[in-house]
């Protein structure tokens, strides 16, 4: 079942490198009593994630932000090295969380995975975002082709 507005986030676990290695990441405390925007991207270094996708939410952070989101986590279905390279090659830095959800169990429990395997991408996370508010969602967004409902600049419009 997809995740819907009004559903609460599942638990789980995913990654974010930091200086010392991999680290968990527990879905519970990321949105637990914050307001957070979890955008997800087929692939890390892909063409369109790397070009309009992350950059976006890099960029308009700080617009974001000031609408009252406490968090921004971008999460693709790579290991926690590749993302932490990703986020440093975009210049992510403190603006967005780069998250891992390895084995797309995230993407699955959410109802978004996306099955690339007969381009030899294997499984992945659809192109998404989501507002959620203490652990309940109040946006969801998907784009099943191509990227424009998911962007930073639609997502700071729903923010209002």
């Amino acid at each position: 079942m997809t995740i819907k507005v009004g559903d609460k986030m599942p638990s789980g676990t995913m990654h974010t490198m930091t200086a010392g290695g991999p680290s968990e990441v527990s879905t519970d405390e990321m949105f637990q009593g914050k307001k957070v925007v979890l955008f997800s991207v087929p692939g890390a270094f892909t063409p369109t994630c790397s070009a309009k996708h992350l950059p976006g939410f890099v960029n308009h952070a700080g617009d974001i932000k000031a609408k009252g989101v406490d968090t921004i986590a971008c999460m693709a279905v790579n290991d926690a090295f590749v993302m932490g390279a990703w986020g440093d090659h975009q210049n992510a830095g403190d603006k967005v969380m780069m998250l891992a959800d390895g084995n797309a169990d995230y993407s699955k429990a959410l109802g978004l995975e996306l099955d690339l395997t007969g381009v030899a991408f294997g499984m992945r996370g659809k192109r998404f975002s989501l507002l959620v508010n203490d652990g309940v969602v109040e946006q969801v967004n998907v784009d099943e082709d191509g990227f424009s409902s998911t962007s930073a600049e639609t997502m700071l419009e729903q923010l209002g």
